[in-house]
């Protein structure tokens, strides 16, 4: 068999047998592990078709920034770009982004329906997911177990602090909970709004007025500061995905909340599973995401750009992974396709796979009475990126200690507020 036929499969021959193959392309990643693995893959794409890959891995901050003002003006730096479900129906409904639509082969409905609805706009794929997650507890059963301890499905935030101080012993580098707090609207108010939303708190309310200064905000955030004050590791105001995943693998984290796709990258033993908390108010307590890629409008190399993106979101990518020499089934990207999640060879090694797929279909980005906004851990309007990485910076301040919980809500609010009275509301 050739290597054609045995790494791209039935997708990626129908891709390799239109046109011709001189392009280069340009290509913006987050530096989360997937994406780097897709590098290595890769390399076969192009042996197959000759079309030369320029990798731009960025952080994640850097790498919303860098997207962002590059595809809103136009730039035409990058040919494929990482984003989300935060920017892809608005960049679809604005054209600033090129509806996808792929071959039959390519099997759109075995996309989930959760993810696929997320990045599309009035029915229209704009950016085809290459991973896709919801947010749940990790925890070091092993420790949990020999503290005496327990965490449970949809468990209490009380609970959750007493299973962190049960097990921190930070005398022998073990933290009991390991949480984001560096700053950004996609880092730690990722992880702050599941908890705001779990206290029964919003961004906004129905006239999409901020309500950041809520007694729901105030005890969510005080108890989150409280919480990685007394029982997280030092420094968490810098700390997000990357640095947490170090932690975690090093042996220093008890607990960790997060997206799901960490799980895939776990190496230390004694992991257990658990839906996210909630104090109250289950909506809301877990997020829903997908790093996904899509073309900048008017890209000169966006036909090609296309192809590429079919390949590497299809089917046959998945299986391109699992039998790389380098990865195979424990690296499969996840939280993305229905088939994944049916091959005997991922269950295997898959031991998070259940709980990760309870965490996606139970993430709730509709819009409700107390959360007025599609989202979960964002707002779909096009003010929230600049909303939420205002508040971020107030939050890192409040976790360091720089400013007093009710003095960072309050600059919040004020910065929030304004934000919005700019934009017309």
């Amino acid at each position: 068999m050739s290597l054609k036929s045995a790494l791209f499969g039935a997708t990626a021959l129908s891709v390799l047998a239109t046109g011709s193959f001189a392009a280069e392309l340009t290509i913006a990643i987050v530096n989360n592990g997937h994406m780097i693995n897709m590098q290595k893959v890769a390399k076969a794409y192009t042996d197959e078709t000759g079309v030369k890959l320029n990798w731009v891995s960025l952080e994640e901050g850097v790498l919303r920034e860098q997207v962002t003002s590059d595809t809103a003006t136009g730039g035409g730096q990058y040919d494929i770009i990482n984003i989300g479900m935060q920017e892809a129906p608005i960049w679809g409904a604005a054209g600033w982004i090129e509806p996808l639509e792929f071959g039959a082969d390519y099997d759109a409905d075995d996309i989930l329906p959760a993810i696929r609805a997320g990045l599309s706009h009035e029915g229209t794929m704009y950016a085809a997911p290459f991973y896709g997650e919801s947010s749940m507890v990790m925890y070091r059963k092993d420790l949990m177990d020999a503290a005496g301890a327990s965490i449970a499905d949809n468990d209490s935030w009380d609970n959750i602090k007493a299973a962190a101080a049960a097990v921190h012993d930070p005398d022998n580098g073990v933290y009991g909970a390991c949480l984001r707090g560096k700053p950004g609207w996609g880092d730690n108010m990722a992880f702050i709004t599941t908890m705001v939303n779990s206290f029964g708190g919003a961004w906004f309310d129905a006239d999409f007025k901020p309500t950041i200064d809520s007694d729901e905000w105030r005890a969510a955030i005080n108890f989150y500061v409280d919480l990685l004050g007394n029982y997280g590791p030092p420094g968490s105001e810098g700390n997000s995905f990357n640095e947490i995943l170090a932690l975690y693998n090093e042996g220093k984290c008890g607990m960790w909340i997060d997206a799901t796709i960490a799980a895939s990258f776990l190496e230390v033993d004694g992991v257990a599973y658990a839906q996210s908390p909630n104090a109250g108010n289950p909506v809301g307590a877990n997020w829903l995401w997908a790093w996904a890629m899509a073309v900048p409008a008017g890209s000169p190399n966006a036909e090609e750009s296309k192809k590429f993106i079919e390949w590497a979101t299809s089917k046959d990518y998945v299986q391109a992974v699992a039998n790389h020499p380098e990865f195979g089934w424990g690296s499969v990207p996840t939280g993305q396709r229905a088939s994944t999640y049916m091959f005997d060879e991922f269950k295997s090694v898959a031991g998070f796979a259940e709980a990760e797929m309870a965490a996606i279909n139970s993430a709730a980005p509709q819009a409700t009475d107390l959360k007025p906004y599609v989202g979960v851990q964002f707002a779909a309007i096009p003010e929230f990126p600049e909303v939420g990485s205002a508040v971020a910076q107030e939050m890192a301040a409040a976790l360091s200690g720089a400013k007093s919980v009710d003095d960072a809500l309050a600059a919040s609010q004020a910065a929030a507020a304004a934000i919005m009275k700019e934009a017309g509301y």
